[in-house]
């Protein structure tokens, strides 16, 4: 293909897979019978996803095809945007419950094969790795909204969702803790656990008092892998200071 031609300048700009992914929400939307307003709401979200993931690809990657492992993944935001319009009215999503859950169980299966895509096709990029991350945390303060929202737990759960934004911020004051981390088997099995259990307590049948328990743990699990993270990034620094005075 050309690349000075205005077919693949169209595919640039990803307009093709973005309206794709918002003509699905909408029907999700329809089907389900929402109101305007969370419908409107939904798009919005969506089109906050959309923009940056337009700007990053076509600033690192302007002349290559979006991959299907990166469809994958924006496929998985048009039903995080679809759960987080409802989080603002918990009287329409304790109607939505179950829908919500499997949704979300959707959205975490999806979440192992976009990667597993990308492996297979040897798309693998470091751009299609932080889309991937970015979502994650988004999809994690959805939920812990939605958990808030039906009176599963106190406003305290909200730190689930937003000590990862917490951890950025401190990169932004501390440029030391935006190093690169090495993989870590731990980091997604936290990730993985924090999730479930936010599934898990959205549930009906499940109480309060059960919910709050495991969300606790949730998150004292977390904050030992973010404070994990730090200690080794604090380390790694510090070797490397003392290599170079040597």
């Amino acid at each position: 293909m050309d690349p000075h031609s205005k077919d693949f300048g169209f595919r640039k700009l990803l307009i093709p897979d973005f309206a794709a992914g918002a003509a699905l929400l909408v029907l999700l939307c329809w089907l389900t019978a929402l109101p305007w307003l969370t419908t409107f709401l939904a798009l919005v979200i969506f089109s906050g996803i959309c923009l940056p993931v337009q700007f990053g690809w076509r600033r690192i990657w302007p002349d290559r095809d979006f991959g299907w492992a990166n469809r994958v993944t924006l496929l998985r935001a048009v039903f995080v945007a679809f759960l987080a319009a409802l989080v603002p009215f918990p009287q329409l999503l304790s109607g939505f419950v179950w829908l919500y859950a499997v949704l979300s169980l959707l959205v975490l299966v999806l979440d192992g094969v976009d990667g597993g895509i990308a492996r297979a096709t040897r798309s693998t990029t470091a751009f299609g790795a932080r889309f991937d991350m970015e979502l994650d945390a988004f999809f994690i303060l959805v939920l812990c909204g939605a958990v808030l929202a039906l009176d599963k737990a106190g406003y305290w759960v909200l730190a689930l969702g937003l000590m990862r934004y917490g951890f950025l911020l401190a990169g932004a004051i501390w440029p030391r803790l935006t190093r690169p981390l090495p993989g870590s088997v731990r980091r997604k099995t936290v990730c993985v656990w924090q999730a479930a259990t936010l599934l898990v307590a959205l549930l009906p049948f499940v109480s309060r008092g059960f919910a709050s328990w495991a969300l606790a743990l949730a998150l004292v699990l977390l904050i030992y892998s973010f404070a994990a993270d730090t200690a080794w990034l604090l380390r790694h620094r510090q070797s490397r200071t003392e290599s170079a005075t040597n």
